[in-house]
């Protein structure tokens, strides 16, 4: 890790890359912001609280509104959201990256350094071949998708609208954002097989990883995935069929949610909300209905999020697999982790358990925070915290009816959890070797 620090020579100051790029995501939104804020972006002028906080919801892909997307703004509005969501899912310097290898311009080292804390890797060897790599599987499922959802969306809506939304949603569920056009977002297609299918999809390749995504379609065996992938495989299996059981089962009889559809609609709608709740944020059954039993357990899904270099948030699949390892490798009393015929270090531990403490930290104050300025519903207060974070976007509706300062909470929450809890120990670690050796000694715990 590196620190912020002034240089023994020449006196200029050293900015680490996750400092940089966090000023990177917050110029783009700024930027975001005031095209909003503009006369042929919106049929009526929004205020600049709404313009800031749209767009870094729309930059940090996570889908928490303010206002209606499809009526408060018009089309170019709605384009610039879009671009927004696109280049905050691939990563600003991703994106950069791949401008300038379509025109044939060197990347440099400091620019690989940039991305490489932008894609979440420990080195900067075949970063080229990672960013190709990521293109394919943009363009790819991008492509699929607004074919497949131009089939629900061209007959109702027509080409010219029917071609936008497909292309809009598709945007949106690929980059986990969960952004729609519709204010009841996809409540409407609650049972079409097509939209049932094609967004969760989308935001299930798209919060894999693309790291994962191209080893799947690359390698095509077991036995030559990763580490990584295996992990990504096997824990979002596992915590899908986990989500879509469970809220089948909270669910199936609530009025407010699942008990108001007919049958093979309650199997769709148990399949997408809960496929979709760690990380994008579209929902066919009200959110603010559930049981406080499912908006807890949607809470923990959220948490967890998505994969690592995929667009989605939370702490990732794989840091809590870790957490899960180390916690039985504790009871076991062994000293090393071991899965799929590998082990992991204490170091990865480490790096797990300053995540997780910093997130838990992270969404605790952020609860209490909105809490001092807004006495309203405590769960839905914190659930849409918790939904900040791991910039999903599911909303009990509380976030509407947030003050000044709560929305700025909001925004805070949604640029750590996109950015990355991490990126604040940057500012804090350091690579120096203590001058000094203390004794060991013991502290009782638990």
């Amino acid at each position: 890790m590196r620190r912020l620090r002034w240089a023994k020579r020449g006196g200029r100051l050293k900015i680490p890359p996750p400092a940089i790029l966090a000023a990177l995501y917050a110029v783009l939104i700024t930027l975001g912001a005031g095209l909003l804020m503009l006369p042929v972006a919106t049929p009526a002028p929004i205020t600049w609280s709404d313009a800031i906080f749209t767009a870094a919801s729309a930059v940090t892909v996570t889908g928490l509104v303010v206002i209606d997307t499809g009526s408060d703004l018009t089309v170019f509005g709605q384009g610039v959201v879009m671009v927004l969501v696109q280049l905050g899912g691939l990563g600003l310097m991703t994106f950069a990256v791949l401008v300038l290898s379509m025109l044939g311009l060197p990347v440099s080292m400091s620019q690989r350094m940039f991305l490489r804390e932008d894609l979440n890797q420990t080195s900067i060897s075949d970063l080229m071949v990672l960013v190709r790599g990521i293109l394919k599987v943009v363009l790819a499922c991008e492509l699929v998708g607004v074919m497949l959802l131009s089939v629900v969306f061209v007959p109702e809506f027509g080409w010219a609208e029917g071609l936008w939304q497909a292309l809009f949603h598709t945007v949106s569920a690929f980059n986990n954002a969960g952004f729609a056009l519709f204010p009841d977002s996809l409540t409407g297609w609650v049972g079409n097989p097509v939209v049932n299918l094609t967004v969760p999809a989308l935001f299930i390749f798209g919060g894999l990883g693309f790291i994962v995504v191209t080893e799947l379609y690359e390698r095509r065996g077991w036995q030559a995935f990763s580490l990584h992938t295996k992990l990504m495989v096997v824990g979002t299996l596992a915590l899908i069929v986990w989500s879509v059981v469970m809220f089948a089962a909270l669910e199936w009889n609530n009025p407010r949610t699942l008990g108001a559809l007919p049958l093979h609609d309650r199997f769709w709608a148990s399949w997408f909300q809960g496929v979709t709740t760690r990380t994008a944020g579209f929902n066919t059954v009200d959110i603010g209905g559930l049981h406080d039993s499912t908006s807890m357990m949607f809470m923990s899904l959220m948490v967890i999020g998505g994969g690592s270099t995929s667009t989605a948030g939370g702490i990732k699949v794989t840091t809590f697999i870790v957490l899960l390892l180390a916690t039985l490798a504790f009871f076991r009393r062994r000293q090393q982790l071991h899965i799929f015929g590998r082990s992991l270090g204490p170091e990865e531990v480490m790096k797990v358990l300053a995540l997780t403490m910093v997130s838990i930290l992270t969404v605790f104050m952020a609860i209490f925070l909105i809490t001092i300025s807004h006495d309203g519903d405590f769960l839905d207060l914190a659930f849409e915290v918790t939904s900040a974070f791991g910039t999903v976007g599911l909303s009990r509706g509380a976030t509407g009816e947030l003050d000044g300062f709560g929305r700025a909470v909001i925004v805070a929450v949604m640029f750590i959890g996109r950015v990355g809890p991490l990126t604040l120990g940057f500012f804090l670690a350091t690579r120096a070797k203590p001058r000094l050796g203390y004794p060991a000694s013991r502290v009782f715990l638990g």
